[in-house]
């Protein structure tokens, strides 16, 4: 009996080593700006953090690479790009070796269902799980917002706005962009009052909010019409409620 109850504590100490580090993610309503990056730096607790663009979403689009760079050009970070747009003689690292490396992971906007299909077909979405799981920053807007979620509404197909099954880190329906498109809110609201959608959370362009073990720990936003909001079911009805944010400055 003493001999299990041992190997019950040893078993215990070893998943709290592990998995005891506190996890981060912020999702922001839409591309990054330089207030959300410097909130990256502060959640990473280093000095000089080594912050990796994901552009997946955008096919490695040199544009979003060149803006990545010239965004971080004056912090504090170690600043780099994992394309996956790569052949074997181009990359002389996995892209488990090098994002495990990092301190934080910052993932672009564009075709968030090409994004995830090209991740799981290279088996990126498990390395990020275990980034997570490592305590490394994970952030983005747009689809970089709306991969962690369970699901949300993607303008990744033809024609119209459509679901769009996400990674499921953070269990909640998303809806970026949610000042931007006037389509958007009604049909966020519509997908939850139908049960397509469990409870979410909603971001305005220039809101975000960084959720720590999985729940809402900080709002913020760069400017005072900028929002986040919380929407869910009650009795029947959708409702809205707006997140007291902190302004950053």
């Amino acid at each position: 009996m003493r001999r299990l109850l041992f190997l019950f504590l040893v078993t215990i100490f070893t998943i709290g080593t592990v998995y005891g580090q506190d996890q981060f993610i912020f999702p922001y309503g839409s591309g990054p700006n330089k207030f959300f990056i410097k909130e990256i730096i502060k959640l990473t607790g280093k000095e000089r953090p080594k912050i990796c663009f994901l552009p997946t979403a955008s096919g490695d689009s040199e544009r979003s690479i060149i803006r990545w760079y010239e965004l971080v050009n004056d912090l504090s970070v170690e600043p780099s790009v994992q394309r996956v747009w790569i052949s074997s003689y181009s990359q002389n690292v996995s892209f488990e070796d090098n994002l495990l490396s990092m301190d934080a992971i910052v993932v672009g906007g564009g075709n968030t269902l090409n994004m995830i299909a090209i991740w799981k077909a290279q088996e990126i979405h498990t390395v990020l799980k275990k980034a997570l799981e490592k305590g490394i920053v994970l952030a983005g807007g747009s689809a970089g917002s709306l991969c962690w979620f369970d699901n949300g509404t993607t303008d990744s197909r033809p024609i119209e706005l459509s679901v769009v099954e996400g990674l499921g880190f953070l269990q909640y329906s998303h809806c970026p962009h949610y000042d931007s498109e006037e389509y958007r809110r009604p049909l966020y609201h519509k997908n939850i009052e139908n049960g397509i959608f469990k409870s979410g959370y909603a971001m305005d362009n220039d809101a975000g909010i960084i959720f720590k073990n999985g729940v809402p720990f900080k709002v913020v936003s760069i400017d005072e019409k900028s929002n986040s909001y919380f929407v869910s079911l009650k009795e029947g009805k959708v409702t809205e409620e707006k997140l007291e944010s902190i302004i950053l400055k």
